[in-house]
C-alpha cells in the first residue's frame, strides 16, 4: 500500500521515486571501438557530459555512457540534476557504464517504495510490535499535536547503498578530484536557488538533487535544507560551462508535455503543470547550445518517471539514440592507447579502502552515543569492510529511533599523527521520540458471536541514554484493556534488559457443550510481571520473571457453578522466542518458534500448584506466487493438576485456524495439540491485488484437539477441520473472509480483521 501510494505521489510531482541500489559488478566494457585506430592525437577539446533529471527515464543515461565508452569519447566532467546527478555521480566515482547497469536491473523495486527495514533487519523488539491489530505507521506525538514524517519516504535505504557505493571518498571531498570531476544541482527548500554543490560529501549530494519534495524527506546539509534539483535547474548546462567545457554532450530525459486528450484527471494536470515549470529553464539553457555541442534526447514517449521496472526498455532507448548520433559522436573518440591513459588516470583517482583507527559520533548523535559506540567499536583497528560497516547500520537502524543513520569516513590529526575513523551521524525522527498508533480489529462468525476492538498504543521513547521506553495499550470495545510495561535496556549494547508490567483487560468466555452454548461469562483480570530477558541478536529473546494475576468471573447466561467466581495465579515463568520471519500477516519465508515453562505455586498466590510448558512453531515456504504455511501448537500440564472449574487458566481451541469448523473458543482443557496445513496464492493483475490491496485465496487443513487427560491424546481423538477464504492485506491489518469445517458436522463462517498468526 505504501509503496503504491509513494509511486503515485512521485509520479503527481513528475520526479524520482524511491530506488535502492546492490552492489555493483566489477567489469570494464569490451564493446567494439571505433575504427579509426590510427588517428594521431592532438590536444582535445574538454568534454563535459549533462545529465538531466526524470526520475526513471533517467536510467537512459546509462545507455548514452554505454555508447560513450564504445567509441572512446573521454569525458572530462560531468554535471547532473536529480537521477542524471545519480548517474552521472556514480560515473564521476570511478564507476563503469556496466557496473551502473548491473546496479539498476538487480533493485528490487517493490522493496524500493518501502522505507522501514525489512523485517528481517528490525531489532527483535521492534518485531513484537506486529503481534497486535495496531496499524503499522505509528504517528508522532507532542504537545498534544499529532506529527508527520516530512516526506513518504525518508531515504535511509537510498543513502545507505549511495554511501556504501561511494564510501571510500571522505565528506570532504573536492568534486573536482574524483576520477571525474563533477557537480549536483539541488534546490534551496527555503529560497527556490539552485544548488550547486563541488564538493562535500558525495552520496548527500546525489541523495539531495534527487529528494522529490514530499516524496522523500529534505536533505539538511551545510546549513540548507535541500530538495530535487529538477524545481531550478532540471538541465545544468550553465553548470557545465563554468567547468571550462569546450564541447558538451547532453542527454535530456525531461518529461514531454501531454496532448489535450491526455489531461483528463487532476492528477494529469498536476503533472503537466509541474512539466511547463521544469521544461521553462529546460529550454533556455538548451538555447544556449552552440553548433559543436551535441543533444541526445532519448525516446521514452510517454515512459512515467517512476517506472523503475522498465530499466531494461529504458536502458536500451539511450544507447538506440546515441548511436544515432554516431557521425558527431566519433570525431571527439581518442585511440586506444590514449583512452587506456584516461581510464588509468580515472582509477589513480580513487583511493583505497583504508584501516579504521577510530569510530565516533557527530555533535548532534550524543543522546545516542553509548548504543552506537557499544555496535561499531568491534569495526576499529581492521581494514575497512564496506559490507560490515553496513550490516552494522542496518542493525541499529532495525532500533527504530531513527530517521536516518549515515556515516562518512573522517580524517583526524595531521602529517604522521593522521589517522582515518568512522563518523556516525544519527538523526531522531522529525516527528517523535513519542508516538501513537492507532487499531482496529473485529471478528465475526455470524452465528451471534462477535468482538469488535479499537485501540491506541501511546510510546514514549527514550526516556534515557540507553533507549528505555513506556508504552501504554488503551482498548475499548469487547474486549477493553488498559496495560503498561516500562523496557529499561540494562546495558550499552541493549542485550539485558527488565521489563515490568501491569494490565487490566476484561473478554467474554463462552462455555458450549458439543458446539451448543450453555453458558456465557464475563471474565476480569489484573494481571502484574516483572520481566528480567536477553535478546539474542535481532532474532531471539530469552525471558524469565514473575507473574501475579487475580480473575474474576460473572454468569451472564447459564449456570452460575460452572465457573469459579474468583482464581488466583502466582507464577515463575520462562519464555524462549526466535522469529525469523519475513512478514506476520502473510509469511513468504521464515520460521518462527517460542517455548513457554509456568510453575505456578501456591506459596506465590496461586490457587493450585502445577506446572504448565506450551511450544509453537511456523515455517514458510513460497514459490512464485504460492506459499506453504506449517503450524504446529501444544500445551500441556506436566505437574500437579488445574482446577477444572478454573476455565481461564485452560488451554483452548476453536476458531478461524484453530479448528476452523467450530466456534473461537468453544474446547477448554489442560492438554491440546493442534498441527495446521495453511495455503495461499497471490492473485489479482500485476500481483496487485482488488482495490489496490495484495489479494489472496487459500485454505486449511487443521488436525487437532482439547483434552482432559494427556493419555486420551491421540490422532483418532482428534477433529479434523478445513477453510477456505479470501484474505486481502489492508493498511488496517488483514482482512480475512472464510468458511470453515469440521468432520463432526459443524461449520463456520468468518469475517475477520486483525493478525492470525
Amino acid at each position: 500500500m505504501m509503496g503504491k501510494l509513494a509511486a503515485q505521489l512521485a509520479l503527481a510531482c513528475a520526479f524520482a521515486a524511491s530506488y535502492q541500489f546492490a552492489a555493483h559488478a566489477a567489469a570494464v566494457p569490451s564493446s567494439v571501438a571505433p575504427s579509426d585506430t590510427a588517428r594521431p592525437e592532438q590536444v582535445r577539446p574538454r568534454i563535459c557530459l549533462v545529465l538531466s533529471g526524470g526520475g526513471a527515464r533517467g536510467m537512459a543515461h546509462i545507455g548514452v555512457l554505454k555508447i560513450l565508452e564504445e567509441l572512446r569519447v573521454p569525458i572530462d566532467c560531468i554535471a547532473g540534476t536529480s537521477m542524471g546527478a545519480v548517474v552521472g555521480g556514480l560515473y564521476a566515482s570511478g564507476m563503469t557504464a556496466a557496473q551502473i547497469e548491473t546496479t539498476m536491473r538487480s533493485v528490487d523495486w517493490q522493496e524500493a517504495f518501502r522505507d522501514a527495514p525489512p523485517r528481517r533487519d528490525l531489532a527483535f523488539r521492534r518485531k513484537q510490535d506486529d503481534r497486535n491489530f495496531l496499524v503499522r505507521l505509528p504517528l508522532g506525538l507532542k504537545h498534544g499535536q499529532i506529527l508527520l514524517p516530512k516526506g513518504f519516504i525518508q531515504g535511509q535505504k537510498l543513502q545507505e547503498t549511495l554511501r556504501q557505493l561511494t564510501l571510500p571518498f571522505s565528506n570532504s571531498t573536492n568534486f573536482d578530484l574524483l576520477p571525474t570531476p563533477f557537480r549536483a544541482v539541488s534546490t534551496d527548500l527555503l529560497s527556490g536557488d539552485a544548488v550547486v554543490m563541488d564538493k562535500g560529501d558525495l552520496s548527500i549530494a546525489m541523495r539531495a538533487s534527487i529528494s522529490a519534495p514530499g516524496v522523500f524527506a529534505p536533505v539538511e546539509t551545510q546549513g540548507r535544507l535541500l530538495v530535487d534539483g529538477g524545481l531550478a535547474e532540471n538541465l545544468p548546462i550553465d553548470v557545465a560551462r563554468r567547468m571550462h567545457a569546450d564541447i558538451l554532450i547532453v542527454s535530456d530525459v525531461s518529461f514531454p508535455l501531454q496532448s489535450r486528450a491526455a489531461l483528463d484527471s487532476a492528477l494529469s494536470i498536476s503533472n503537466q503543470m509541474l512539466a511547463i515549470l521544469v521544461r521553462k529553464d529546460a529550454d533556455r539553457q538548451r538555447a544556449t547550445l552552440g553548433a559543436a555541442d551535441i543533444l541526445i534526447e532519448p525516446q521514452l514517449g510517454p515512459a512515467s518517471s517512476t517506472d523503475f521496472i522498465a530499466a531494461n526498455s529504458t536502458i536500451a532507448a539511450g544507447e538506440n539514440k546515441a548511436r544515432t548520433m554516431v557521425a558527431r559522436l566519433e570525431p571527439l573518440s581518442v585511440s586506444d592507447s590514449a583512452y587506456r591513459d584516461y581510464l588509468a588516470l580515472r582509477a589513480s583517482r580513487q583511493p583505497g579502502l583504508p584501516a579504521i583507527k577510530f569510530v565516533r559520533v557527530d555533535e548532534q548523535s550524543s543522546r545516542y552515543e553509548k548504543t552506537i559506540m557499544a555496535e561499531m567499536q568491534p569495526l576499529v583497528g581492521k581494514p575497512l569492510d564496506i559490507n560490515a560497516v553496513g550490516a552494522r547500520v542496518t542493525e541499529l537502524y532495525g532500533l527504530g529511533n531513527f530517521e536516518t543513520l549515515d556515516y562518512a569516513l573522517v580524517d583526524q590529526g595531521e602529517g604522521a599523527d593522521e589517522k582515518t575513523g568512522i563518523e556516525l551521524r544519527a538523526r531522531r525522527k522529525s516527528w517523535g521520540p513519542n508516538y501513537i498508533r492507532f487499531g482496529l480489529n473485529l471478528e465475526d462468525n455470524f452465528q451471534g458471536n462477535s468482538r469488535y476492538n479499537a485501540a491506541a498504543r501511546f510510546i514514549l521513547t527514550e526516556l534515557d541514554d540507553l533507549g528505555a521506553e513506556l508504552v501504554t495499550d488503551l482498548q475499548i470495545g469487547s474486549d477493553p484493556k488498559v496495560a503498561s510495561e516500562f523496557y529499561q535496556p540494562l546495558n550499552a549494547e541493549r542485550t539485558w534488559f527488565l521489563a515490568p508490567r501491569l494490565q487490566v483487560q476484561a473478554r467474554d468466555l463462552q462455555l458450549y457443550n458439543k458446539d451448543v452454548l450453555i453458558a456465557d461469562y464475563r471474565d476480569r483480570e489484573a494481571e502484574a510481571d516483572l520481566d528480567i530477558g536477553r535478546t539474542l541478536g535481532n532474532w531471539g529473546e530469552i525471558r524469565a520473571g514473575f507473574h501475579r494475576t487475580n480473575g474474576a468471573t460473572r454468569v451472564r447466561l447459564g449456570d452460575p457453578n460452572l465457573l469459579e467466581q474468583n482464581y488466583n495465579d502466582g507464577e515463575l515463568f520462562f519464555k524462549f522466542s526466535y522469529d525469523r520471519l519475513d512478514n506476520l500477516h502473510f509469511p513468504r519465508a521464515g520460521q518462527q518458534f517460542t517455548f513457554q515453562w509456568d510453575a505456578n505455586r501456591t506459596n506465590l498466590g496461586g490457587d493450585d500448584a502445577f506446572d504448565k510448558v506450551q511450544a509453537d512453531w511456523l515455517t514458510a515456504r513460497s514459490r512464485g506466487r504460492n506459499t506453504l504455511l506449517l503450524w504446529a501448537t501444544a500445551g500441556s500440564v506436566v505437574g500437579g493438576s488445574i482446577n477444572p472449574r478454573a476455565v481461564p487458566e485452560l488451554f483452548s481451541l476453536g476458531g478461524f485456524f484453530n479448528l476452523s469448523g467450530l466456534a473461537p473458543t468453544s474446547l477448554f482443557g489442560p492438554h491440546y495439540a493442534i498441527a495446521r496445513a495453511i495455503y495461499f496464492r497471490k492473485i489479482g493483475r500485476g500481483g496487485e491485488g482488488f482495490f489496490e490491496f495484495p489479494a489472496y485465496v487459500g485454505a486449511s487443513f487443521e488436525l487437532g484437539n482439547v483434552w482432559q487427560q494427556r493419555g486420551d491424546m491421540s490422532f483418532g481423538s482428534a477433529h479434523k477441520d478445513a477453510s477456505l477464504f479470501l484474505a486481502f492485506d489492508t493498511f488496517l491489518g488483514p482482512v480475512y473472509l472464510g468458511s470453515g469445517y469440521d468432520t463432526a458436522g459443524h461449520s463456520a463462517f468468518y469475517l475477520f480483521l486483525g493478525r492470525t498468526f
